[in-house]
Formats: structure tokens, C-alpha cells, sequence
């Protein structure tokens, strides 16, 4: 019923709490699924992570920005909530809880996302479990980020960016 990629996205997203993961699995599953739609709910899944991902290394700012760009496309999609499993309701809250945690630059603490279908959840804790990672732990392994963007493979993107270049000089 639920995409693979969303269940990896939540098991990352509770387990390790890898929220570059979490944006590299649904950021490909878009682009898969609902290309070019920058006001996709995938693209609204993808801010909270990247969000957590800045705010745990400190970078308020972007946090900031990224969380409130999310905040508003979840208050102004017209999704059929039922289908990810989430209450929309509580989502939203925790969600503007923390961008006043953001805003006071308090440190990063988990973020639980309200998963309300058990089905979905106990999908994401078996996932958790072929990983090797717990579903839910507190531990937040902030003393070991590495700064993935940093090192990830960025040449398809640099690729596809020259690419597009290129096209628009043609005309």
C-alpha cells in the first residue's frame, strides 16, 4: 500500500535519523513519480528532513527556511491524508513547535512524525530492523554527523544542470 521508498524515508527518518538519507530516498522517488511538481507532498516530506538535517548541525537559518517553506505547502496541499498514514493535524503542530524551537535556537531533539496507520508503522519498524537501526530511539547521534553534502556525488546533478544550460542558450 505504501511506496518502499516512503517506508525507507520513515525508517531513516526514527531509526538513524539520517535525514540526508531521507532526502536523497524520496528526492529520486519524486523525481520518479511526480517530476518537476515543486509542490509535491513528496517535496513537502523532503523539507522536514533537510530541515532536521540543517537544524542538527546548527544551521538555524536554514532550518528556518526549509521548514517553513514545508509548513505552508502542508497547510495549502490538497492531499488525501489517509493515504500517507500521518495526522495531518498533529503533524502540523509538532512542526510549528519546532520552527519556534528553530526561531529560539534551541538544539535539535527528535521529531516523531505522527504515524496513525499501525500497518504503516510496523512496516517501518521491521524495515528499521533489517537495517540494523532502532525504530525510535532517542539517541541522536549529533556528535558523529559527517556533512554529507559535502561529500556526496553531486556530477548527475552537474550534468543535468549544464544540460539545461545548454538547452536555454539554444534558443
Amino acid at each position: 500500500m505504501y511506496p518502499n521508498e516512503y517506508i525507507d524515508y520513515l525508517a531513516h527518518f526514527h531509526g538513524d535519523q539520517d535525514f540526508f538519507e531521507c532526502h536523497e530516498i524520496l528526492e529520486e522517488y519524486w523525481k520518479e513519480v511526480d517530476p518537476g511538481n515543486k509542490e509535491s507532498i513528496w517535496v513537502s516530506f523532503i523539507l522536514i528532513a533537510v530541515s532536521c538535517y540543517h537544524h542538527r548541525r546548527e544551521n538555524f537559518k536554514g532550518a528556518r527556511k526549509t521548514l517553513e517553506k514545508a509548513i505552508t505547502m502542508f497547510q495549502h496541499g490538497n492531499w488525501n491524508w489517509s493515504v500517507y498514514g500521518l495526522d495531518e493535524h498533529t503533524l502540523l503542530i509538532r512542526m510549528k513547535e519546532r520552527l519556534l524551537d528553530i526561531n529560539n535556537q534551541l538544539p535539535f531533539k527528535p521529531l516523531a512524525l505522527p504515524i496513525i496507520d499501525a500497518s504503516l508503522e510496523k512496516q517501518c519498524v521491521n524495515r528499521c530492523q533489517s537495517l540494523g537501526m532502532d525504530w525510535k530511539s532517542a539517541y541522536t547521534p549529533a556528535d558523529t554527523i559527517v556533512h554529507r553534502h559535502l561529500t556526496r556525488d553531486r556530477s548527475e546533478v552537474i550534468m543535468e544542470r549544464n544540460a539545461a544550460i545548454e538547452e536555454r542558450k539554444k534558443r
